[in-house]
C-alpha cells in the first residue's frame, strides 16, 4: 500500500513521472481475481504462477499482476499475457507450467489452451480476436486488464487523478458542472436523470453543508456491474467523487455498499485508506485549498435501499423507509442537507469526462443516451459476462453477436432487462435500440444494467412469479399499493402455476399492476408489476395456456407437467430409479422402467439425471396422463 503523501500538484506529477520512467519487465501476466474469478479458482492459479516464475528464475522479466474482473465470467479464471495480449481462459494450476514454458519462455501460444468455440477447431488466441469483444466499446472495462485494484501507484501510473488535477487547478467548480452537463451523461443507476443537471441543482441549493453518496447497493438478481467496478477499479470512483464534491461544494461523501459484497468492500476500504494517506482525501487536497472526506458505509442488503431516500435513511441509522418526494435529495437529503446521489458507474465515468472532454464522451451512444453502458449479460446464452457497449446498440447485437445466441437446440424468446423492476423484451423486438426511452416505451426499463436471456425452456409465468416474490419480500411494507399488490399478484401467479387459475385472473393482474404503478410511494412499488405487465403484453398466449388448457409450454410448472420413460432410448442404467426421492419409478416384467404417475411428485430429478446421457425421460403435459383420483 502506498505510503507517499502528495502535498502539492508538483508532488503528484513528479511521482507519476517517476513511475512511468521505471523499468518495465518483458512480460506482464494479468490474472482476473474478482469475486467470480476467485470462486472459479483464481487464487490457486495465481499461486501456481508464483511458483513457476520463481522456479524458473523469471522474476526480473515477468510481472505477475492480480487484477479485477476482465468481464469473461464463464471463462474464469483467465489470464492475459502482455504485450502480446494472449488470452488463456479457464485456467487451472495444472495448465500454468505449460503457459510459462511455451509463452513466457518460448514466445509461443499454446493452441490447446487458448479460446476456441467453433466445431472446426478455429482458435482465438488474442484479445482482439474474441467474438465476445467485437461489438464492445470498453472505456471503463478495458482498464481492468492491467490495473491492480489495490495499488494507488498503479492507478496513478495509468493516468489516475489527472482529471482531478485539471478540475482543481485549471477550471472552476461551475465549469466542471457544465462539462458534465455538456457530456450528456445520464444516471447509470436506472432512472437516467441528467447527471450534470442534478449537480447544478445541488450546487445552487441553499446551505453551506452538502453531501455526496455513491449508491453501491446493487440488489438486482443477475446484476453485478457495480460490484465489478468496485472490485476492479475503486480509485476511479474515489476520484470521481472528489471531483463531484469540488463541483457542487460538498466536503463529505459516503460510499454505500451492501454487506454481501465482501471483496468490493475490502478493495473500496483499501482505496480510501490509500487516498487518505497520500493526501488525496482530507484537508487541502494537493494544496488546492479544497477539502473532502469520504467514508464507506455497509448496507444490510435490503433491496429497497437502492431507492435514494431509503438509502439516506439507512446511512442516518434509521429503518430504510422511502419517503414522499418532493423535496428531492438535491434540496433536502442526508440529515436534511442538499445531497447528490449517483451510482457506482456514474461516478466512474466522471474522471474520463473531465480528462478527455464532453465531446469525446458523446462521440458514442444515441442522441438521447451518450456514452457507453455496462451490462451483465447472463442467462441462457452461449457467452456470458460483463459487457460495455454504446447506448443505442440493438438488443440483437448484444444477444446474438456478443452473447453468441442460444445454446444448441434452443430458441431465445426474451430478455429480462432491469431485474425485478424491469420487464420482458421478446425476441420479436430485438431490433430495438438499448436506450432509456426505447426500453420504457416497450414496457421495460434499463435499470442498473442486468440483461437476463431466457430461451424456450423458461416458463414466463414461473419467471414472473420469481420476481414478484422477490419484490414482495423486499417491500418495506410502508404503502398499501405495494404491500398488498405484490402479495395479491403472488397469490394469483401461484394459482396459475398450480393449475388452479381462472382466465379472469389475467385482467385482475393487469388492474393490480396499473394501480401499483400509479399509487405506490417509491420506485420499488411502481416498477414491481413490470415483469407481469410485460408478460401480459408480449406472452399472453403462454399465460392463457396455463389457465385454459392447464399446460405449461416450457414444461416447468410441476403441477402441469408429468414424466414418462421412452423404453426405446432407455439404457437400463437405473440412475433414475436410484435417484427418485419418492420411489415413483417401478421395474416392469421385461426389465424396463416405468414412472408411476400416482406416486410421482413432479420433482424432475429423473429427468435431470437422464438428460445429459440418454434423454430417455421426457416431459409430457400432465393433462394427458390419467392419475387416480383426478
Amino acid at each position: 500500500m502506498n505510503k507517499r503523501r502528495f502535498r502539492s500538484l508538483p508532488d503528484l506529477r513528479n511521482y507519476r513521472e517517476h513511475l512511468l520512467s521505471s523499468s518495465r519487465k518483458r512480460h506482464l501476466v494479468s490474472v482476473s481475481a474478482a469475486s467470480c474469478g476467485r470462486a472459479a479458482g483464481a487464487v490457486e492459479v495465481i499461486e501456481a504462477f508464483e511458483r513457476e516464475i520463481e522456479k524458473r528464475g523469471l522474476e526480473d522479466s515477468v510481472e505477475l499482476r492480480v487484477t479485477g474482473c476482465h468481464g469473461f465470467c464463464q471463462f474464469e479464471p483467465d489470464a492475459v499475457i502482455f504485450p502480446e495480449k494472449i488470452f488463456y481462459p479457464n485456467l487451472t494450476p495444472e495448465k500454468v507450467p505449460r503457459v510459462v514454458e511455451d509463452t513466457l519462455i518460448g514466445g509461443k501460444i499454446v493452441p490447446g489452451l487458448v479460446y476456441s468455440e467453433d466445431a472446426d477447431g478455429k482458435i482465438f488466441p488474442y484479445l482482439e480476436d474474441l467474438p465476445f469483444l467485437k461489438k464492445q466499446v470498453r472505456r471503463l472495462l478495458d482498464r481492468h486488464f492491467t490495473l491492480d485494484p489495490e495499488s494507488l501507484d498503479g492507478y496513478v501510473q495509468h493516468d489516475g487523478f489527472r482529471a482531478l488535477e485539471k478540475a482543481l487547478f485549471e477550471i472552476s467548480p461551475e465549469e466542471v458542472v457544465n462539462l458534465v452537463l455538456a457530456s450528456g451523461l445520464r444516471g447509470r443507476g436506472g432512472a437516467g436523470f441528467p447527471t450534470g443537471l442534478k449537480w447544478r441543482l445541488a450546487r445552487e441549493a441553499p446551505g453551506e453543508e452538502k453531501y455526496l453518496i455513491c449508491n453501491g447497493d446493487e440488489g438486482d438478481p443477475g446484476a453485478y456491474m457495480d460490484r465489478g467496478l468496485m472490485e476492479s477499479n475503486p480509485f476511479s470512483i474515489v476520484e470521481g467523487m472528489i471531483i463531484g464534491g469540488y463541483a457542487v461544494g460538498a466536503t463529505r461523501g459516503f460510499v454505500y455498499v451492501r454487506e454481501e459484497y465482501p471483496l468490493a468492500i475490502e478493495r473500496m476500504e483499501k482505496a480510501l485508506i490509500s487516498a487518505r494517506e497520500a493526501g488525496l482525501l482530507g484537508e487541502n487536497i494537493l494544496g488546492s485549498g479544497f477539502s473532502f472526506q469520504l467514508e464507506l458505509v455497509r448496507g444490510a442488503g435490503a433491496f429497497v435501499c437502492g431507492e435514494e431516500t431509503a438509502l439516506i435513511a439507512s446511512i442516518e441509522g434509521r429503518r430504510p423507509f422511502p419517503r414522499q418526494r418532493p423535496p428531492f435529495p438535491v434540496v433536502k437529503g442526508l440529515w436534511g442537507r442538499p445531497t447528490v446521489i449517483n451510482n457506482v458507474e456514474t461516478w466512474a465515468n466522471i474522471p474520463p469526462i473531465i480528462k478527455e472532454g464532453p465531446a469525446w464522451f458523446a462521440r458514442v451512444g444515441s442522441p438521447t443516451g451518450r456514452g457507453t453502458k455496462i451490462f451483465s449479460l447472463v442467462g441462457q446464452v452461449r457467452r456470458t459476462g460483463l459487457v460495455e457497449v454504446p447506448l443505442g446498440i440493438r438488443m440483437s447485437e448484444v444477444v446474438e453477436e456478443i452473447g453468441g445466441g442460444p445454446a444448441s437446440g434452443k430458441i431465445i424468446k426474451a430478455v429480462q432487462t432491469g431485474g425485478p423492476s424491469g420487464g420482458l423484451l421478446p425476441a420479436s423486438r430485438f431490433d430495438l435500440p438499448i436506450d432509456y426511452e426505447s426500453l420504457q416505451q416497450a414496457g421495460t426499463i434499463m435499470g442498473s444494467g442486468g440483461l437476463i436471456v431466457i430461451d424456450d425452456s423458461t416458463c414466463i409465468v414461473d419467471l414472473a412469479l420469481y420476481y414478484l416474490k422477490f419484490a414482495r419480500d423486499e417491500s418495506c411494507g410502508q404503502c398499501a399499493p405495494c404491500r398488498l399488490g405484490t402479495a395479491r399478484m403472488v397469490d394469483i401467479l401461484e394459482k396459475m402455476v398450480d393449475g388452479r387459475g381462472d382466465i379472469e385472473d389475467l385482467n385482475l393482474l393487469e388492474r393490480i399492476g396499473r394501480t401499483m404503478k400509479e399509487a405506490s410511494l417509491c420506485g420499488l412499488g411502481r416498477t414491481a408489476p413490470n415483469p407481469v405487465l410485460s408478460a401480459l403484453r408480449y406472452f399472453r398466449e403462454e399465460l392463457e395456456k396455463h389457465l385454459i388448457e392447464n399446460e405449461c409450454p416450457a414444461g416447468v410448472c410441476r403441477a402441469l407437467v408429468s414424466y414418462e420413460i421412452d423404453s426405446s432410448k432407455c439404457a437400463l442404467c437405473r440412475l433414475c430409479l436410484e435417484s427418485c426421492p419418492a420411489d415413483g419409478i417401478v421395474e416392469m416384467e421385461d426389465g424396463y422402467l416405468k414412472i408411476d404417475v400416482n406416486i410421482c411428485t413432479g420433482c424432475g430429478v429423473c429427468y435431470s439425471v437422464c438428460q445429459d446421457m440418454f434423454s430417455a425421460v421426457r416431459k409430457i403435459p400432465r393433462k394427458k396422463v390419467k392419475v387416480q383420483g383426478e
